[in-house]
């Protein structure tokens, strides 16, 4: 991640949340909270590495003494007191000199031998999930993160224009999830995450692995893929049709078409992220295919390809500006085919920009 993190205003926010949430302290181990923070990827092992910030408090990070110099060259360590511990000390004990009694939050992928460890310790303290006890820290992004998420979607684009130029009749899915694999690559980005390739029936599950089934002329293929482009996600949702369409296709792609396009239109700050799903649902049961749409419209993407805000019913957060989420609509008929078309968008202070302009119309392959 390069250019996109100014780590002090991100704890200084942090810390001001937990001052509103009345907490002690937060406490952030490896994982995307940790590389929000402060610019260090530590390796998730089972040594511990810790940031502990608090109100009132110059922000510490607790190390394994062999990763010292990889923490001390972290891009935003600067700051922070960089303490270490060795292999045979009481990792915990240090870490309860950091601590003491009260109320913390921790990110929610610490392992749960260390959340058991500092129960062991620091029997004064309590601790929430930092998701519940803490507004998500990292569901607004500032300006350089959504530049960064632009390129990453820019790219994601440029992939799904090679991909449609390539024959898909006879090919298996995996060939295609493959050759999605090297296009992102071959398009800036650092690590292709996953590549959902669903054809025919298998496009009728959303999360279909790609296997060795073999495309067929008439058929409908889900095409969904991204990765990480400088430590920021792509996501994108595309359905193809080889050649001709099957019966009832195309009033499924419409439906869909229309209910991403009304989600989008409903994004502007403000709005409850309920009701952006709800526009897009709206429009696939005035259809008739409501019980067709079996999963939420959205989630929420950044260092991490699934965070908040997740745009699902009874989620009543309000959107503000500098969020940015997928609106992925779906229509799956078992045993015939499925339709998904998936954007990333970020809400602007008047409405939402998408961060992907591959074609939604129909397009039709080989």
């Amino acid at each position: 991640m390069t250019d996109v993190a100014p780590y002090a205003e991100r704890r200084r926010r942090a810390v001001e949340a937990l001052e509103g949430a009345g907490l002690d302290g937060l406490v952030v181990t490896p994982g995307p909270d940790l590389r929000y923070l402060t610019g260090y990827d530590a390796l998730p092992f089972e040594r511990l590495t810790m940031l502990r910030l608090a109100p009132a408090k110059d922000p510490v990070m607790l190390a394994p003494g062999l990763e010292r110099a990889a923490a001390a060259a972290a891009d935003g360590i600067e700051g922070i007191e960089l303490t270490t511990w060795a292999d045979g000390d009481d990792v915990y004990a240090a870490a309860a000199a950091l601590l003491g009694p009260g109320r913390y939050a921790v990110s929610d992928r610490m392992w749960s031998v260390h959340l058991l460890g500092f129960q062991s310790v620091v029997r004064d303290a309590t601790f929430v999930a930092a998701s519940r006890g803490l507004p998500p820290l990292r569901a607004v992004k500032d300006a350089g993160e959504v530049a960064a998420l632009a390129r990453a979607g820019a790219a994601a684009d440029l992939v799904f224009a090679s991909i449609v130029t390539s024959p898909f009749a006879g090919r298996t899915e995996r060939d295609v999830a493959i050759e999605l694999g090297e296009l992102l690559r071959a398009n800036g980005h650092e690590t292709a995450g996953f590549a959902i390739v669903g054809s025919g029936p298998n496009g009728a599950s959303p999360h279909h692995d790609a296997e060795d089934r073999r495309i067929r002329p008439g058929e409908a293929v889900v095409l969904d893929f991204g990765g990480f482009a400088d430590g920021y996600g792509s996501d994108i949702t595309r359905t193809v049709v080889v050649g001709e369409p099957p019966a009832g296709f195309e009033e499924a792609y419409e439906t869909v078409r229309r209910a991403q396009q009304a989600a989008f239109e409903t994004v502007r700050p403000g709005v409850a992220c309920e009701n952006v799903d709800r526009a897009a649902r709206a429009v696939v049961e005035a259809a008739g295919f409501g019980e067709r749409f079996i999963h939420r419209t959205g989630h929420g993407i950044g260092l991490e390809t699934h965070e908040d805000p997740y745009i699902v019913e009874g989620n009543r957060m309000p959107l503000r500006e500098g969020m940015t989420f997928s609106i992925e609509p779906g229509i799956y008929l078992e045993d015939r085919f499925g339709v998904r078309i998936e954007d990333i968008v970020a809400v602007t202070a008047d409405g939402a920009r998408r961060l992907n302009e591959a074609p939604r119309d129909l397009q039709i392959v080989e």
